[in-house]
């Protein structure tokens, strides 16, 4: 496809991006009206929000508009996922500048489309404006099946901490690209297009996870929101922490600790939640820590320790 989007011109721009959609059972109507309508069987409707914006959650010399897609989608859906829901919707709201090539903004869609295909979900509508900086705004929708939502206030003493998924991946491509490398490729990959466990969400629920979230900010930031809002301690063992080798190899080529990446890198999108100490954790499941009552404040700590080195995210602190 040749052109601009400004050449294109916005409803044709529309046109291209809602053909590229495909659908679920549970969109009733999709995109072209005032507003789509999904089914909600739960009476219930888990939403979550995000905004990624060009030069700060990603750049185009680093990912394709394909690679952006991927992400953009993902991002929010495991938001849904961590919550023991099943994701079922997604809109996007995109800002482009009309130089942009169409082929740009087309690759997105197909990105995010093929994201919400491996969660089950489906694009239902959106808008797109002008602008100079190219911004996604992604909201996801999800389900819970009759079931109760996994919040972050149910951590108890004694639970014990486990996670499922990728941990330190994204962090370490991110260090490669850094430096001007394109491998290992799995790293790099990691960075560009998480894979979430969207399955492990839902999953966790029926196993009686008491507390839940994403990995997106960092395992000891994240964990840190666990332990605030249930006001407990958590204690991670870095021993129980796998780390691959070629993870080690990276850390040892850029002088960096991998186990810095595994606990403040973000962006992987594992699932990490609390479990009671009797429950039957299938394999995929790996326990790395426990629940304990707060010494002083509810905090996070690895070996027993507070853990002080800088890391996760924070949009308005020193890491962003």
């Amino acid at each position: 496809m040749k052109g601009t989007v400004g050449e294109l011109g916005e409803f044709g721009l529309i046109r291209e991006l809602t053909s590229r959609l495909t659908t679920t059972p549970a969109v009733r109507l999709g995109p072209g009206d005032d507003a789509a309508v999904v089914a909600a069987p739960d009476r219930r409707v888990v939403a979550s929000t995000d905004i990624l914006l060009e030069g700060r959650h990603f750049r185009r010399d680093w990912s394709t508009a394909y690679d952006v897609g991927r992400k953009a989608a993902a991002q929010n859906l495991a938001d849904i996922a961590a919550m023991g829901a099943v994701p079922t919707a997604l809109l996007l709201g995109l800002v482009v500048p009309a130089e942009l090539p169409v082929t740009w903004p087309t690759e997105l869609m197909d990105g995010i489309r093929d994201e919400c295909q491996v969660a089950g979900a489906a694009v239902v509508g959106g808008d797109v404006v002008r602008g100079e900086t190219i911004t996604l705004a992604i909201t996801a929708l999800g389900d819970l099946r009759n079931h109760e939502p996994v919040t972050r206030s149910g951590a108890q003493p004694g639970d014990v901490v486990a996670y499922t998924g990728w941990l330190g991946w994204s962090a370490a491509g991110h260090a490669v690209l850094s430096r001007g490398f394109r491998s290992p490729r799995a790293f790099v990959e990691a960075h560009r297009r998480p894979e979430p466990p969207y399955h492990a969400g839902p999953a966790a629920a029926g196993l009686g996870a008491t507390a839940m979230t994403d990995v997106s900010d960092g395992l000891v930031a994240d964990l840190g929101h666990i332990a605030d809002a249930s006001k407990v301690r958590i204690d991670l063992r870095s021993g129980l922490i796998d780390i691959p080798s070629q993870m080690n190899d990276i850390g040892q080529a850029v002088g960096v600790d991998p186990l810095q990446w595994v606990l403040t890198g973000g962006e992987d999108h594992a699932i990490v939640a609390t479990f009671p100490p009797d429950a039957k954790l299938p394999a995929r499941w790996k326990v790395i820590g426990e629940v304990l009552n707060p010494s002083a404040l509810p905090q996070v700590t690895v070996d027993g320790a507070p853990w002080t080195s800088k890391g996760g995210w924070d949009h308005f602190g020193d890491t962003a």
